[in-house]
């Protein structure tokens, strides 16, 4: 029998959930398969076989699991079932498998017992594991039950927080089958869930920026005529050279790096009794992921062109709804971008991520009348919103900050030089 531990994924992670298992009890296994999903309180991940055998699970779903502990048990002297051919080699080894990140440079995946963002295939033999639709929120549990019973979760009635899908609505769905969603009646029962290790660490963060920061927020507005203007000009030449859509986070990344080169303090944080200056923009966007929220970060985002910044934005973001983002790719953030915007909020405050001083809240587009050289005219507006750290950031450097990204937006010509083209060919 050969041990499968839960393996170290971080030096302050201590423990991790067992969300589900992709295999079954006494299933035979090859090696490198995968076998469950687990998750810490930053990251999700997977354990994979170490030996190919018959499979013999320990922990039980929704356990909570101390790093080390043994997880499953592979029979390896157990005979391959008839039928059940040997997978191909593969080309080349796992850790052998280069990417390239953000920056341009190389880097190689973990082995893949260790790593989290490790996919292996499944041998040919194997019917796929089902999976539900991104869109579709559901716990862990009922999305388990989903993927095993094969169940359609457009037909399921959620009733948790938000349109999350619970374990007991899968099981109502089960046992009346064609029913209307939306045809349950009023209730009065009352559930309880166990907080995810995800949600624990977003609540104690939240509540920790809260209690040990003097946080305040400055609001402004921005005409995004010129931004709107400038996309659909250029949207399709632009996706046709890049690959990749123009969408509006790569005009709000420069235009904040650029205002942060400014203005310093705000891309800085407090240590004890000194401030630590950043000479780089590793921009931190937060995504909401299946699970949860989660910020991954674009490293030196000052020197990434408009295309390099938008790709690296479907990078994270598709990693972040698979729940592939490894641990390394959330963490050192200098400065936060968040958008509620996405959801339609006009106006929000939003919560610094600490140890970060500061993070931009954008938000929906929406027609306004606004003045315009003593004329009312209609134009698309957003409000912004920046919270800072007023023990670090005092409230010229805040505004002033936020005004400055305001400048760029609505003039994106500036966003190649960070300043006006004429008064820099002028060298005024």
């Amino acid at each position: 029998m050969i041990d499968i531990k839960v393996p170290t994924v971080g030096e302050s992670i201590s423990e991790v959930t067992l969300v589900k298992w992709l295999k079954k009890e006494g299933q035979y296994v090859e090696r490198d398969e995968v076998l469950a999903e687990l998750e810490s309180e930053k990251a999700t991940f997977e354990v994979n076989a170490e030996k190919a055998g018959v499979l013999k699970t320990i922990g039980k779903e929704g356990e909570t699991l101390k790093i080390g502990d043994v997880v499953a048990q592979i029979d390896e002297a157990a005979a391959r079932p008839e039928g059940q051919d040997a997978p191909a080699p593969a080309a080349a080894p796992a850790t052998q498998t280069a990417q390239t990140n953000g920056a341009g440079q190389s880097v190689k995946q973990a082995s893949p017992q260790t790593s989290a963002t490790v996919n292996t295939a499944t041998p040919a033999a194997e019917a796929p594991v089902t999976q539900i639709p991104n869109d579709i929120k559901a716990t862990p549990v009922a999305a388990a039950i989903i993927s095993d019973k094969k169940v359609d979760a457009g037909s399921i009635i959620p009733t948790g927080t938000g349109g999350k899908i619970l374990k007991n609505d899968v099981l109502e769905a089960l046992s009346h089958p064609g029913r209307t969603p939306g045809a349950t009646p009023f209730t009065r029962q009352e559930r309880r869930e166990k907080m995810s290790n995800l949600r624990k660490t977003v609540s104690r963060r939240l509540v920790e920026a809260k209690n040990t920061t003097a946080m305040l927020t400055t609001f402004n507005e921005v005409d995004m005529s010129a931004v709107m203007a400038l996309r659909a000009k250029h949207k399709d030449k632009f996706k046709e050279k890049h690959g990749v859509n123009l969408g509006f986070m790569s005009f709000f990344t420069k235009a904040t790096c650029y205002a942060l080169q400014e203005w310093p303090a705000v891309n800085a944080y407090i240590d004890g009794e000194e401030l630590v200056y950043h000479d780089y923009c590793d921009i931190s966007i937060a995504v909401s992921a299946p699970k949860g929220l989660v910020v991954p970060v674009i490293r030196n985002a000052e020197s990434l062109s408009m295309a390099d910044i938008e790709k690296k934005v479907v990078e994270l973001a598709t990693k972040a709804r698979d729940n592939k983002l490894s641990m390394e790719e959330m963490q050192g953030g200098t400065f936060t971008i968040t958008n509620g915007g996405v959801f339609g909020s006009l106006m929000s405050t939003p919560i610094i991520n600490i140890p970060q001083s500061a993070i931009l809240g954008m938000h929906k587009i929406e027609e306004r009348p606004v003045a315009v050289n003593g004329q009312v005219v209609v134009r698309p507006m957003m409000y912004l919103a920046v919270s800072y750290d007023h023990r670090i950031i005092d409230g010229r450097e805040s505004v002033s900050f936020l005004v400055r990204i305001k400048e760029l937006l609505e003039n994106p010509d500036q966003l190649l030089f960070g300043r006006d083209p004429v008064k820099a060919l002028l060298e005024l």
